[in-house]
């Protein structure tokens, strides 16, 4: 048997793939189809390792896909010259698009290089964003295997000019064509159908393009992109002023005054925002063993010095994250499908915090995260923002010990941050997107405190999460220490918020015995419940804080924060009111369009009485006519919100002082962001209003004092950092 198959392995080489047998094959129409689908799949795969960094695949199906992805999509349309009779037109036509393909994926390997991102269809189509802010072509850095990309297609002409490769005459039989298209059609499904396996709902949330090209290779995600691009042009194309009228006269009608008791108590102060990953409200003030779980937030929601909310509600959708992050800067709803960032993030017109704080009150502005910049499409997003910086991590050793699958470790987070944070003009409104307390909850031993003792709940997740919250919390008072320390707390707002849930339902029933429940009787109102998540604002000096009962979600957060700040709202597009409002409307808005009052809830079709926890099942005329006008009321406020953003009638209104944002001029290189820094501090001299220059043009980072036990590690060449998006929910790691 052994012999039998090596006698066959000879006889393939010497038949097939010995050198001497490559002009023959090259001189047969389905000989030459074969040689260029090859050599361009290899140019492919050359790209990935070289260029893309192998797309960072992480286990065996990974590393399948990205090998077997640009075969289907390539025999598909390869193989439509097979049906081509005239043989000049073949080969021209099998040659033209061969150099088409080699083309767009060129471009991207020159494109990743600069930006580290794959060219959307936005991006082709103009120069300008190509281009990101005035870089030369030139600037860009050529790689010496590039000639690899080129050297196939120049071979084949030449040889075909020196009649080495004779054009055949002959058309492959009637059948053949069918056969190879039937064959790429069955490789092209394949790979979709493994790809949903293993990232499911890859198409409709529409994450990283990486993750696109990784599973689906390049051609398919560039065709991908330009059916959204041309469905949201043409969405875009049929808008009119009229529609944005209607939604102005709505936001007009729906405004809730500032109260005069709190605005303008910030005025003037820094702002930073720290986003609590995944953090829920349950665990404020929650005690395991005896131990709190979060004692430094603790001292927070209970100072003086806080306005805290504990019915706050988050009311993200499919986009996560990037919808906290939506609502948060622009009082606007993610999308009923997908992320907005990721579906309209790359040319939206947006009215956001980082904008108005500039433009307003000339505030500088940052965001300091430990993953890959282009997650969430937040490299294009943050600039059509405002953000004049996004520290990502690039800008941080990830490698060893510092980084969870999801990004660099909170603690580092914050620490590493400081040579940027000190650098930036204030007042600035700044940024923190932590990772560290994300499912699955799994931290380091050595990064876990001893004294703190988890549940023993039979959940890996639950026991875990506390883990993670404990390490959050620490994360945070160490950054707190700073801030003191350094001089910047006194003049420093803070925001903490808790993006999304971290417990999902289906650890409900490990969760209801820690917190005083009957797991038989969990409902869907104690789902509900769960949704709550933090929202902190503290302001050192003030001595008139509390813990507020009003309901809100994230979509009040920043009217509420910029009449804090002394800045009007009523010129804005904003759905949301402001949370200290007499006149604020207790109706939290979930995307699903389910809703939440302190008096009742409408969750998956079904009324529950908030007040008794029980369901409403034959609800009097009067209480139907008001559960009809809340569920009227949401429906019109999500509704309002998606015209806005889906057909960015944005742009049609430019509010009074404000000016629209040139995403254009922004540069979020390493190289560029620390010259830039650096430079604003040299060019003002005494002027400058930066901490480094307030504290003698020197770092404040020996200030920083934290117990992290990788602070020292040395940098290695592995990193378990995996580049999905942080708001993967799949347990695949």
């Amino acid at each position: 048997m052994k012999n039998r198959v090596k006698k066959s392995l000879k006889q393939f080489w010497q038949t097939t793939l010995a050198p001497n047998n490559w002009l023959r094959q090259l001189n047969t129409r389905r000989g030459f189809f074969a040689w260029v689908l090859t050599l361009f799949t290899l140019k492919t795969i050359l790209a990935y390792g070289v260029d893309f960094e192998w797309l960072h695949v992480q286990d065996p199906l990974q590393v399948l896909l990205m090998l077997v992805n640009p075969i289907g999509f390539t025999m598909i349309l390869f193989s439509l010259t097979l049906f081509i009779k005239p043989k000049q037109l073949y080969y021209g036509t099998l040659l033209i698009l061969d150099t088409v393909l080699t083309l767009l994926l060129y471009l991207n390997v020159v494109y990743f290089r600069e930006f580290s991102d794959f060219m959307s269809i936005n991006t082709m189509l103009g120069y300008s964003t190509v281009n990101q802010g005035g870089k030369a072509a030139g600037a860009i850095a050529f790689g010496f295997h590039d000639i690899l990309f080129w050297l196939d297609i120049l071979v084949l002409l030449g040889l075909i000019l020196a009649r080495k490769i004779k054009l055949d005459p002959r058309p492959l039989p009637r059948f053949q064509p069918f056969k190879w298209l039937t064959v790429g059609v069955f490789v092209l499904m394949a790979n979709l159908f493994l790809s949903d396996i293993d990232r499911p709902q890859l198409l409709t949330r529409q994450f990283d393009r990486e993750y696109m090209v990784k599973y689906l290779g390049l051609g398919p995600f560039t065709i991908y992109d330009a059916i959204n691009t041309y469905q949201t042009s043409q969405v875009r194309k049929s808008a009119t002023p009229s529609e944005f009228t209607q939604v102005k006269n709505y936001v007009n009608k729906h405004y809730a005054a500032l109260n005069p008791q709190f605005f303008g108590r910030a005025k003037g102060k820094n702002v930073i925002v720290i986003h609590l990953e995944s953090f829920q409200q349950m665990s404020i003030d929650r005690k395991i063993n005896g131990q709190e779980v979060t004692p430094f937030l603790n001292s927070l929601y209970h100072s003086q010095s806080t306005l805290a909310f504990d019915n706050f509600f988050n009311e993200v959708g499919q986009g996560k994250t990037s919808d906290a992050e939506n609502m948060l800067e622009t009082s606007t709803f993610g999308l009923p499908q997908g992320s907005l960032f990721s579906k309209l993030g790359n040319d939206q017109t947006f009215q956001a915090m980082p904008a108005i704080l500039n433009q307003r009150a000339n505030y500088s502005s940052a965001v300091f995260h430990g993953n890959i910049g282009t997650f969430w499409n937040r490299n294009n997003v943050y600039k059509h923002m405002g953000y004049q910086n996004w520290v990502s991590g690039d800008y941080f050793d990830l490698t060893g010990q510092k980084a969870t699958t999801w990004g660099l470790k909170d603690k580092l987070l914050f620490q590493e941050s400081i040579p940027y944070l000190e650098q930036l003009q204030q007042p600035f409104y700044a940024k923190y997107l932590t990772v560290t307390n994300h499912t699955p909850f799994t931290l380091d031993k050595e990064d876990q405190d001893p004294n703190f003792i988890t549940t023993n709940s039979g959940s890996k997740i639950v026991d875990n999460y506390f883990i993670t919250n404990h390490y959050l919390d620490q994360s945070v008072k160490e950054f707190f220490d700073y801030l003191k320390k350094s001089g910047l707390y006194d003049n420093t707002a803070v925001v903490l918020y808790g993006d999304h849930y971290g417990i999902s339902n289906t650890d409900a029933k490990y969760l209801a015995p820690i917190l005083g429940k009957d797991e038989s009787q969990w409902s869907d109102l104690d789902n509900a419940n769960l949704q709550r998540v933090p929202f902190m604002i503290h302001v050192p000096g003030m001595t008139d804080g509390y813990i507020d009962h009003t309901f809100g979600g994230e979509i009040d957060v920043a009217p509420t924060l910029e009449h804090l700040l002394g800045i009007t709202t009523q010129r804005y597009i904003q759905f949301g009111q402001d949370l200290l409002s007499k006149q604020h409307e207790q109706i939290v808005a979930f995307r699903n369009k389910d809703w939440i009052t302190p008096q009742y809830a409408s969750l998956s079709g079904r009324y529950w009485n908030v007040q008794t926890n029980q369901m409403i099942t034959e609800p009097t005329p009067e209480l139907q006519k008001t559960l009809d006008s809340i569920q009227a009321a949401v429906n019109e406020k999500l509704d309002m919100s998606d015209s806005l953003n889906q057909k960015n009638l944005l742009r049609f209104y430019t509010p009074d002082g404000f000016k629209p944002v040139d995403a254009n001029k922004f540069d979020y290189s390493k190289r560029a962001t620390i010259k830039r820094l650096q430079e604003q501090n040299k060019t003002l001299g005494k002027a400058s209003k930066s901490l480094f220059a307030k504290n003698g043009n020197k770092s404040t980072l020996s200030q920083y004092v934290t117990d992290a036990p990788e602070i020292h590690d040395e940098k290695t060449d592995s990193t378990r950092l995996m580049p999905r998006n942080a708001d993967d929910w799949s347990q695949s790691e």
